[in-house]
């Protein structure tokens, strides 16, 4: 058994309760609120464009304004969709034909060098029924680069849950780094089977085709395969993330690797039956504290024995 600070990991209720108890309720870090730099790339990409649309605000003949600013700079075309907070540039819209039957309108913003009339017209037709209109009359915004720029604020916070997970991978490879400089171990993050056996030379079966493992850490010895995640709030994933993680152990260790769940969230006490199930089941489920701890170091240098 491998001890720090007191801590013993093992298989007992003891330590499960600890891995309960020790969860934590964020890992948020500055990053996580808003890409800048994703925002600023994405804005970048068509500021020429929304600058030529700048021209229609407080216009009072704003559809002819808007056919005159197609027809010679058809490239706005593309860029209309972002001012409905839209990354798509096709759209299918059904509505409702006077014979009481479904319909379809298809609008299409990718680029193009010329726009013929119908394009326009579809262009103009779209941007009266979306309401992008309403956004030029009446100077109710004053520069379209700074509005956009608020609207990728806040699509870019729709990737907050992403960055979550991404966020976990971030805090445990801290750990990966740092042990493996110490002892000369290799690693690799989102690792695939196909990457291990270039690398490395060792044969990884999967559970599933598009398996990628967040870390795989070759001590020169043994082969560990890690995965990690966070969860903040309960539900039925959690249970169906514990079953998972129980059956890619089973397919892990009958290669002769090793596999460590890493996960953390005060989600998990409301699904702790699960989560328990897959700690006396597997043989490494740490949280972060244990990480902390020195337990992660422990396993890769075959301190610990279970």
């Amino acid at each position: 058994m491998g001890i720090n600070n007191g801590f013993v990991y093992d298989k007992s209720d003891e330590t499960f309760q600890y891995l309960l108890s020790t969860l934590k309720d964020s890992i948020k870090s500055w990053d996580y609120f808003v890409n800048w730099k994703k925002v600023e790339n994405n804005i970048g990409e068509f500021e020429i464009e929304l600058n030529l649309l700048n021209y229609l605000i407080g216009k009072e003949n704003l559809e002819e304004e808007f056919r005159y600013l197609l027809k010679n700079h058809p490239e706005v075309l593309n860029v209309i969709p972002a001012l409905i907070a839209c990354r798509d540039n096709k759209f299918k819209i059904i509505y409702l034909k006077d014979d009481n039957k479904f319909e379809y309108e298809l609008f299409d913003f990718k680029k193009k060098k010329h726009l013929n009339d119908e394009d326009i017209n579809n262009a103009v037709i779209f941007a009266k029924k979306s309401g992008i209109f309403n956004l030029f009359r009446n100077n109710k915004i004053k520069n379209l680069v700074d509005y956009v720029f608020g609207v990728e604020v806040g699509l870019d916070s729709n990737g907050r849950k992403n960055r979550t997970g991404k966020a976990m991978e971030d805090l445990v490879e801290l750990f990966i780094k740092n042990i493996c400089e110490k002892y000369n171990y290799k690693y690799i993050s989102q690792a695939t089977p196909t990457r291990i056996k270039s690398d490395w030379n060792y044969d990884v079966t999967i559970d599933k085709s598009e398996r990628r493992f967040d870390f795989a850490v070759n001590t020169g010895e043994k082969l560990y395969l890690i995965e990690t995640n966070f969860y903040s709030g309960g539900g039925s994933k959690l249970k169906a993330t514990a079953g998972e993680y129980k059956t890619l152990y089973d397919v892990i260790t009958r290669d002769g690797h090793d596999f460590i769940w890493i996960t953390d969230g005060v989600g998990w006490r409301s699904a702790n039956r699960p989560l328990q199930e897959a700690f006396n089941h597997n043989k490494y489920v740490l949280n972060l504290k244990m990480v902390e701890l020195g337990v992660l170091e422990q396993i890769f240098s075959n301190q610990i024995t279970i």
